[in-house]
Order: C-alpha cells, then structure tokens, then sequence
C-alpha cells in the first residue's frame, strides 16, 4: 500500500471517529438516558448544543473533501505514480485535517478559530491540487 493510499484509509477512519465519537456519542447518550426520543433527530434542522453542532458541521466537512481526496489517490494508483513529492503532501493532508476538525471541535466559533480552521483547510486544498498536477504530469510522461 502505498503512503497516500495509507493516508486516505486514514481519512476514511478519521471521518468514522469523528462520527462515532462526537455525534453518535452525543446522540446515543441521550436516546438511551431518555432525554429524546430516537426519531426526534432531524437532518435538517439545526439541533443540541452548540458543541454537537460543530461536531455536525466537522464531520460533514471531514465527508465533503474525502471524495476528492480519493479520487486524487485513485488517479494516482491507476497511473501508477509514485514519488517522494506525493507522499509527503498525502502526510500534509492528513495532519492538516486532524488539526481542522480538531480546532473545529475544540473551540467555539470565533474570528481567530475560523482563520485557523480555514488554514488548515487552505493547506490541504493546496497539496491536492499539488497532488492532482503531479499525478498529470506523471501520467502524461
């Protein structure tokens, strides 16, 4: 397997624990204390605390870019590349999103939280567009 396979099965399991640990957490220990029914979740409707809404909002944001990621990574083992280049902004990614979802978690919104969260965020668009020229100009060459 290689480091950035390695990183987007990463991704992949970090999104699950974000899920799991933040938001079924949340759920699941007030369905089974009785503070709510197991139907009154609604998707669409902004519910609990401030922190279980930011958990929402982090793990979402955790689903919404592990797409693009894959496809980078798939795109990449179909052509076959493989470079130093690669793995480290596969690494970068991944250190960045843990540091994004965790400011998210961690700290109430707030100018400076976002600014970081949106640096994080910048860092790991970057290496995937890094990534995605790499794997281009491996696949043409």
């Amino acid at each position: 397997m290689t480091v950035p396979q390695r990183a987007l099965l990463g991704f992949a399991v970090w999104t699950l624990l974000v899920l799991f640990g933040t938001v079924g957490l949340y759920r699941w220990s007030r369905i089974l204390t009785g503070q709510v029914r197991i139907s009154e979740w609604q998707a669409d409707q902004p519910q609990g605390s401030d922190r279980y809404q930011r958990a929402m909002r982090a793990h979402m944001n955790c689903v919404e870019n592990l797409p693009v990621f894959a496809a980078i990574v798939l795109c990449a083992t179909a052509a076959g590349a493989d470079s130093r280049a690669l793995d480290l902004l596969a690494g970068v990614i991944s250190v960045a999103r843990m540091c994004q979802t965790t400011v998210h978690l961690a700290f109430a919104p707030s100018d400076l939280a976002a600014s970081v969260r949106f640096a994080f965020f910048f860092v790991q668009a970057l290496c995937m567009l890094a990534m995605a020229a790499s794997v281009a100009v491996s696949a043409a060459g």
